[in-house]
């Protein structure tokens, strides 16, 4: 795509979304930081309310070049919040493990107005990255994220590729006994016992 497919797709995208109303595009609302400034909200799915701006945290654990203070990151979190950001992404991969392991001991304060989204699908086998959603595998990498992320829920949890070698049903099955065990949220807490 050169630049002015983009822009002119870019044009009709944007032309869209200010007809989101017309069309039943959940609605935004809007709420004071605390700094005094604005910052827009959108609900995903049926109740998920997230900061329109989000922060993708992968290049905090070193992905692009090494990351020289890690409570530098945690700065960067605690500001983005104080800015009215509540939307937070990580993975499991990235920085093989150790993303989750600053983005959760960040959040943990604000765990309670804070959205925490994580991804499983890609493992690590001998210092490669191989697509892994067997059921098993994602059972692993869910309790290995909850620990790292220091919290006993996940707000978004998604598939980070598909594995062709696992069918859909089966990542699905195994994400729904995990929706009844309480392991993500899901508006109203499901977990049994």
């Amino acid at each position: 795509m050169n630049r002015r497919e983009f822009l002119l797709n870019t044009a009709k995208f944007t032309g869209l979304l200010s007809c989101a109303g017309v069309f039943g595009i959940p609605q935004i609302s809007m709420a004071k930081n605390n700094n005094g400034g604005n910052m827009i909200y959108r609900k995903l799915g049926k109740d998920l309310e997230v900061s329109a701006i989000g922060l993708g945290c992968m290049v905090m654990s070193g992905l692009y070049g090494s990351i020289k203070n890690p409570e530098n990151m945690k700065n960067v979190i605690a500001e983005a919040v104080d800015l009215g950001v509540n939307f937070f992404d990580t993975a499991e991969i990235y920085g093989n493990t150790e993303n989750e392991k600053i983005v959760g001991p960040a959040l943990k304060n604000y765990r309670k107005k804070v959205k925490i989204a994580t991804k499983f699908g890609i493992d690590y086998v001998n210092g490669q990255q191989i697509q892994n959603s067997k059921p098993e595998r994602i059972r692993k990498a869910v309790e290995g994220s909850l620990k790292r992320l220091e919290t006993d829920y996940i707000d978004l949890y998604y598939q980070h590729r598909v594995d062709p070698e696992v069918p859909i049903e089966d990542v699905a099955g195994v994400i729904k006994d995990l929706v009844k065990e309480g392991k993500f949220y899901t508006g109203v807490y499901l977990k049994q016992g």
